[in-house]
């Protein structure tokens, strides 16, 4: 079952769907250079196409150049996978000044059975996040549940990604007018998947099955779109709860990223 998983995997989410809302894509061989907004640079591909050590290490040298080439990037993901034939790929981005970061698992599901029924605390109401102020709220919780003190730049992202593609939902877990969960659903076009991403609760409330409620209904939500799987990269903390709730790891994916010195 999860070889057959990670074959959708392969052969749907790593061509143009990862890139499909880049600013700019520039194709280098095997490799997809984009742009996203805020400058960052991502870099992804289906497979290296056989290439060799020496080889592998040109197409970084060739990646890095194209974005050294460019004005406003400020940092550059070239994303991994531990399933890869990739010789010699982690020691020359090291090398290159790229730094990992927290290996996350690749977990796939079946929409369908993740569709359940889980109950919350009283008090805690689920919905679908639709308006501006909905999204502050919501990537300010992420924000400071990840540490990421970008979290500005990503709420002024999704906002202008929900005016622009309705497909995107948001759903969001409140407590006392507060904005305790959350996460997005990210349906793939021309693909059977949707994707799970963004995925966080306030510390306070964790164990108390909202982050499993959220998960259910995003479900719900995909299958409606006519979505037959769920994917996500999940951390070791969200990891447990995708399994119980029905996800399958099929794999690893570590972001390698490298930031152009500064001056």
């Amino acid at each position: 079952m999860s070889e057959d998983l990670l074959a959708a995997y392969d052969a749907q989410l790593r061509t143009s769907a990862e890139t499909a809302h880049a600013l700019t894509v520039h194709a280098h061989g095997p490799l997809r250079l984009a742009v996203f907004p805020g400058g960052r640079g991502f870099v992804s591909y289906s497979d290296l196409g056989g290439a060799d050590a020496a080889q592998i290490e040109l197409l970084i040298d060739a990646a890095l150049r194209h974005f050294r080439d460019q004005d406003g990037i400020t940092s550059v993901e070239w994303k991994t996978r531990g399933h890869d034939r990739a010789p010699g790929l982690q020691e020359a981005l090291e090398t290159r000044g790229f730094v990992a970061e927290e290996t996350e698992s690749i977990m796939i599901g079946e929409a369908a059975l993740l569709a359940l029924d889980v109950a919350i605390p009283d008090g805690v109401r689920i919905r679908r996040a639709r308006t501006e102020a909905d999204v502050w709220a919501m990537e300010e919780m992420q924000g400071l549940v990840f540490d990421d003190p970008n979290w500005r730049v990503r709420a002024e992202t999704t906002v202008r990604r929900i005016q622009e593609d309705d497909e995107v939902e948001l759903w969001i877990a409140e407590a006392a007018g507060r904005v305790v969960s959350a996460g997005r659903l990210e349906p793939v076009a021309g693909t059977l998947f949707a994707g799970l991403w963004g995925g966080a609760t306030v510390e306070p409330w964790r164990g108390r099955g909202i982050y499993r409620a959220l998960t259910a209904q995003r479900a719900r939500a995909a299958l409606a779109r006519g979505k037959r799987y769920l994917n996500s990269d999940s951390t070791e903390f969200s990891r447990p709860i995708l399994e119980r709730a029905g996800l399958v790891k099929v794999s690893t994916t570590t972001p390698y990223v490298w930031t152009p010195p500064s001056g």
